[in-house]
């Protein structure tokens, strides 16, 4: 609102907006913006220091009139446009433009939300939720405890972003909602949240676009742009990141990142870190036991994370990217360091197995899905919080590097162990506690595969339609091995120390700041990307720089896994097609085509 549009009310509107019904405890401190229209207003009532705006020219075209009544209004400014009905009271909050809040017990903020114990229950990675935070931000602050002058100077950066009041952006719709307390509610016209049938919200941030709707509860929270929260979830001390849909189930004490879904009302993840592209299934319990003496323990999983039905695991396990876990009860905390891999526990072999590079060799079609279906449904409109959605990215490619050192390795001790004539079963250490032995399945397949999937994916990289060898200058420096996932946005962790760096020095000295710095190592990362892919290749071809004779081998090799690539998607969906048991619920093969 403009200051020179802000006026007093004139006596005649006193005295009319009395005749309304309306109350105030001291109309001197009521102010209204030009275009205030007092017949808009009716049995309200009014105190402290209270800003009304504009309740003319907007078209009517729903149920809800222009204006507010039957309402009680505290230290509040109002925007323009907005529909104010049946709110018990709503207190020292900033309402934006064309808003609606509707059948509400009550919107209360009477200070900064309180922090928030994610990732452990002990209280050890508390963080401080405010309005322009990202998921990378709270990441930063939760996971860097032994850094205490960067915990000092994200700590003093967040108590200045705080606001004196609470925040309802412009566009968003509240509505059957019983309370409302300490919460910011990021809404504009371009990406309007959306509040329904909650039943309460207390001490968080949601994010731009957002909607929250059918009995849910939330506690101590972070929602990044475009999340979901449905059907009774109920959420504390957790951030969720980015294009996420949580319904129904529990999640408590948790940091999520982008792209996670969890929508069943058996399922349940505490103390966990997700690093995104997760699904979790009915059933899944994660994070369900304290295995120690105090609830300090933790679950950390990295990217495309997906536990089966009716799985449990314990604290404290650790899962490579792209894990996919069958279901059962697993009895043992787990350290699963081959990416792509598809984990089983054998009850009746008493042993747990992992095949390495699962999804490349059987499951092509969800990997190929997977690959789209994160970018088709990012419906974010800001897109503040930088999030890589490739499978095959840096940070994957360098655990595949690391899954081939340990298969090799694995492979070598089994046949050194074994005996002259037998056949060699390949046994793993150190990805399960306990005495049980964990065997790698199809080991040579997945020590191939991972050759495979690494050429592809730097290829892809660096690859033109026009098949030109890309330029040596990205033989400089040396290949980057450590990548961080920093809640979506992948960067160099030599970028990221140099960042921390700055922000312990005082050179990086707001959000706004640190916000700006990641904007640039976003734009910096298509070239970070193609550099460690040149280095990539070279190493697995034994070469400083790329010659011509390589860079035709490597894209012969190339159009052929790409053909390989389109088959597999091809017979691993033609599997589910071709499967009479999926056919026999339909008439024919008609209606099959017209329903999936």
């Amino acid at each position: 609102m403009a200051e020179n549009s802000i006026r007093n009310l004139s006596k005649k509107e006193i005295e009319f907006l009395k005749s309304q019904g309306n109350r105030a405890q001291d109309w001197s401190r009521v102010k209204v913006q030009e275009g205030f229209d007092p017949e808009r207003i009716w049995n309200s009532c009014f105190s402290g220091d209270v800003l009304l705006g504009a309740t003319m020219s907007c078209a009517e075209n729903d149920a809800l009139p222009l204006g507010i009544s039957h309402s009680r209004l505290h230290n509040c400014k109002i925007g323009s446009r907005c529909k104010i009905h049946d709110v018990q009271l709503i207190s020292n909050y900033s309402v934006g433009d064309d808003c609606e809040l509707f059948d509400i017990g009550e919107i209360v903020w009477d200070g900064v939300p309180e922090w928030m114990e994610v990732m452990n229950e002990s209280g050890g990675r508390k963080i401080q939720p405010f309005a322009s935070m990202r998921i990378s931000d709270a990441y930063l602050w939760a996971k860097y405890r032994d850094r205490k002058v960067l915990m000092d100077a994200l700590t003093t950066m967040a108590r200045n972003s705080q606001p004196t009041m609470g925040k309802i952006g412009d566009n968003c719709k509240i509505k059957h909602t019983k309370h409302i307390h300490n919460v910011i509610v990021n809404s504009d016209s371009e990406a309007p949240s959306r509040i329904e049938d909650c039943i309460a919200l207390k001490d968080g941030v949601v994010g731009f676009g957002c909607k929250l709707e059918g009995g849910c509860m939330l506690e101590r929270f972070l929602l990044g742009e475009n999340v979901k929260i449905e059907m009774g979830a109920r959420i504390n001390d957790s951030v969720v990141g980015d294009n996420s849909t949580v319904a129904r189930c529990e999640v408590g004490n948790s940091m999520i990142f982008p792209a996670h879904e969890q929508h069943h009302n058996n399922s349940f993840l505490i103390a966990a870190l997700v690093m995104g592209q997760s699904n979790v299934a009915a059933g899944a319990t994660i994070g369900s036991n304290h295995n120690g003496r105090t609830a300090d323990n933790e679950l950390v999983a990295g990217r495309g994370f997906w536990p089966g039905l009716c799985s449990s695991f314990k604290h404290s396990s650790s899962f490579a990217s792209y894990c996919l876990l069958a279901k059962g009860d697993y009895p043992s905390e787990l350290d699963i360091r081959l990416p792509f891999s598809l984990v089983n526990n054998n009850v009746a072999k008493n042993r747990l197995e992992v095949m390495p590079a699962y999804w490349w060799l059987y499951n092509m079609y969800a990997l190929a899905r997977n690959e789209h279906k994160f970018a088709a449904r990012d419906k974010r409109v800001k897109c503040f919080q930088h999030v890589v959605f490739d499978p095959l990215a840096p940070d994957t490619a360098e655990e595949i590097v690391c899954g081939r050192e340990l298969l090799r390795h694995w492979t070598e001790l089994s046949y050194a162990n074994g005996a002259a004539g037998d056949k060699i079963e390949i046994t793993a250490t150190g990805m399960e506690k306990g005495k049980r032995k964990t065997v790698i399945l199809k080991a040579a397949e997945g020590y191939a595969a991972y050759a495979d999937m690494l050429v592809y994916y730097a290829m892809n990289t660096l690859a033109t339609e026009e098949g030109t060898m890309p330029s040596s200058s990205l033989a400089s420096n040396d290949r980057e091995r450590a990548w961080v996932n920093l809640g979506g946005q992948l960067l160099r962790q030599t970028d990221l120390d140099k960042m921390i760096a700055d922000i312990e020095s005082g050179k990086l000295d707001s959000w706004d700041a640190i916000h700006a710095r990641l904007d640039q190592l976003w734009d910096a990362y298509p070239t970070e990307a193609k550099r460690h892919a040149y280095h990539l290749l070279c190493e697995m071809n034994g070469c400083k720089e790329l010659t011509q004779p390589i860079w035709d081998k490597l894209l012969q090799r190339y159009q052929g896994i790409k053909q390989y690539v389109q088959e597999q998607v091809r017979l691993t969906r033609e599997k589910d097609n071709a499967n009479p048991f999926r056919k026999m619920t339909y008439r024919n093969d008609a209606e099959m085509e017209a329903v999936i």
